[in-house]
């Protein structure tokens, strides 16, 4: 029987997208069936920063580098788009990594980031789409390695990347895709909103299983969850999560109002 490790080491490999997310689907389709083993003597794991494959295009520049543009045009609506589909390219190269370089958890961490990594790649296949409606191609424009940044940051330790990259880099996302969904819906964008609301209620889901997995970690290592979040926080990114946010999917997600009262207070 063939390895998930393997498996999800090889959709990380890929490096053209359209691969990747044919591939992904497949992997999925056989942990669902069962036909992949957790044979953790699989393949040695890879470093971050080597593993993941990506295209030649877009071209990673420092985030202060990109261009801001209004969405009272098609390219800059193509340009905020971009960025989401970058975002979710990342976001299933994350899935397939915390499945492959983590290799000592339950069957259910699995199943749960198998399954975050196609809804990923269907996420980022439904952007694309979009895109080529507004005559542009994934690696068009300039885009930023934040996500996958923090992805080597966090190589070493499951606890840190549960809390790090689903509970505070996609969290983000909650936070702002509502504001995104308010602009494209002023200017009349109803397929661009049709996009980012399937990825806004699917990516609370991805972040609760973040939560999930964090709790599950902190657990296992006798740790309470609040203080060790806001340690890893302070620690890794300088500070606590900053308001506004999106209290109802946070929620849903996991956060305690409690906690995000003490942020938002934090921040004045």
């Amino acid at each position: 029987m063939d390895s998930l490790f393997n498996a999800a080491r090889d959709c990380l490999r890929l490096t053209d997208p359209a691969e990747k997310i044919a591939r992904t689907a497949a992997v999925a389709a056989a942990w669902r069936a069962g036909t992949l083993s957790r044979d953790s003597a699989a393949a040695e794991i890879e470093c971050a920063e080597t593993v993941a494959g990506r295209p030649p295009r877009p071209q990673l520049v420092p985030p202060r580098q990109l261009p801001q543009r209004g969405l009272g045009t098609p390219a800059g609506r193509a340009a905020l788009l971009h960025a989401v589909a970058h975002i979710e390219f990342n976001a299933i190269n994350l899935a397939w990594d915390a499945v492959y370089r983590f290799r000592d958890m339950p069957r259910a961490y699995y199943d749960d980031w198998v399954g975050v990594a196609a809804d990923e790649a269907r996420h980022f296949s439904l952007v694309a789409a979009r895109l080529r409606e507004l005559d542009t191609a994934y690696g068009d424009l300039d885009a930023h390695n934040g996500l996958w940044d923090m992805a080597c940051k966090t190589q070493h330790a499951v606890l840190a990347r549960m809390a790090l990259v689903p509970r505070v880099l996609e969290a983000r996302g909650l936070d702002v895709t509502p504001g995104m969904i308010q602009r494209l819906t002023e200017v009349g964008d109803t397929a661009s909103v049709a996009v980012l609301v399937v990825i806004l209620r699917e990516e609370v889901a991805h972040v609760a299983a973040g939560t999930r997995w964090f709790e599950w970690c902190c657990a296992a290592a006798g740790l309470v969850p609040g203080p060790t979040f806001e340690r890893l926080l302070v620690t890794h990114m300088g500070a606590l999560p900053r308001p506004p946010f999106n209290r109802e999917a946070r929620r849903a997600a996991g956060f305690d109002d409690a906690d995000m009262d003490r942020w938002q207070g934090a921040a004045g």
